[in-house]
């Protein structure tokens, strides 16, 4: 049997650090333990174009392997016109947005990910982008590299988290961790947007307040945190239109998925100071090219941009998880076992039940 894994080069650091697992050079840890089981394993970061290993390998796999992090785009063409005996395609991580469901759905092409491995990771990160923004951090450190000392340039725009509204976009497992590693720092209000409302003995223990119309809760937030799917009913959800609901000065947090806001909205509403500020690691196309604006805007006053590579999910802690996770779902596969629900996305050409239910990272609707 073939498996394909389309990883990152790690390049020395995977090499120096052989716990960074998703790359192609450590293989996710499996790569002694297939050749035992008599499969051939191709590991590959060469995924762009036809004359890529990945169009080149995915004829003859039976499984393909990629991650949220240097994703190969498994789109209709591909699966109807190449991936002729490709059975699973298998997220070591969490999303499977590069992967056209519908298609796989057609083709019958089982889609599982390891739901529930990034979450922690993730929404520590979104917590740190928060602080980084509220409290002005990033144009403070560039200063103190630069050499200079000017407290009042960057205390003009520097906030307290206390006392402020915060909110997260879509109420799952990440945005309720959020919720809850936030309510210590004493925020006026904690509010929540979701088609449907939590469980009541989640959100009263939270002390979130469920707010179902999207531009009231907008209106509503000082900061807000994204932790919604990509699927058709979020991609360009956050454009020029919706911009205008937020609170003017508002912060935004995305480490959900980049295409979810509009690049060039979020470009102009940062730089006219409609939002004060924009984070994330998520981007529409990655890796971001290097002409990307999000790169480089900044508000009215030389703040307010707080993003890095796609990397809030994929801590040493996360990689164990998710390879742990990804060598489980292969062991039930190949030894034809039922998968744990909460890991499949698409299944005998059905969208499986767990995608809308609660036991997901997000919620904010259905894959």
């Amino acid at each position: 049997m073939k498996i394909l894994a389309v990883l990152y080069s790690g390049g020395k650091s995977a090499l120096a650090e052989p716990r960074l697992l998703s790359t192609v050079e450590n293989k996710l840890g499996m790569a002694s333990w297939l050749k035992s089981l008599g499969h051939e394993y191709i590991v590959t970061d060469d995924k762009e174009g036809p004359n890529s290993v990945f169009q080149k390998e995915l004829p003859d796999a039976d499984v393909l392997i990629t991650t949220p992090f240097h994703p190969a785009y498994l789109t209709g063409d591909l699966i109807r016109q190449k991936a002729s005996k490709l059975k699973l395609a298998l997220t070591a991580g969490v999303g499977s947005d590069h992967v056209d469901l519908n298609a796989a759905n057609e083709k019958k092409i089982m889609v599982a990910e390891v739901t529930g491995s990034n979450v922690t990771s993730v929404a520590e990160h979104v917590v740190m982008d928060m602080l980084n923004l509220v409290r002005n951090f990033v144009p403070a450190h560039e200063m103190a590299k630069r050499g200079d000392w000017d407290v009042s340039a960057i205390a003009r725009n520097a906030f307290d988290l206390e006392g402020k509204v915060i909110g997260t976009l879509g109420a799952g497992r990440i945005g309720r961790l959020v919720l809850q590693r936030v309510k210590p720092f004493d925020p006026k209000e904690l509010l929540y947007y979701d088609y449907n409302p939590m469980p009541a003995d989640i959100a009263n223990a939270l002390g979130a307040r469920h707010v179902p119309d999207l531009k009231e809760f907008l209106g509503q937030c000082d900061v807000v945190t994204v932790n919604a799917p990509l699927h058709e009913g979020t991609r360009g959800l956050i454009n020029s239109e919706l911009l205008q609901h937020f609170k003017k000065g508002a912060w935004i947090v995305n480490t959900a998925r980049g295409a979810i806001c509009d690049r060039i909205a979020i470009k102009e509403a940062l730089e006219s100071g409609q939002i004060n500020g924009y984070a994330g690691d998520v981007w529409d196309v990655q890796p971001a090219p290097k002409d990307h604006p999000w790169r480089t805007m900044q508000n009215p006053l030389g703040g307010g941009n707080a993003m890095t590579p796609h990397y809030s999910g994929t801590t040493l802690d996360a990689q164990k998880r998710y390879a742990d996770g990804t060598k489980d779902i292969l062991e039930r596969w190949f030894k034809g076992e039922a998968q744990e629900p909460a890991n499949v996305i698409v299944e005998d050409g059905q969208y499986a039940t767990r995608s809308c239910g609660y036991n997901s990272n997000y919620r904010i609707g259905c894959h």
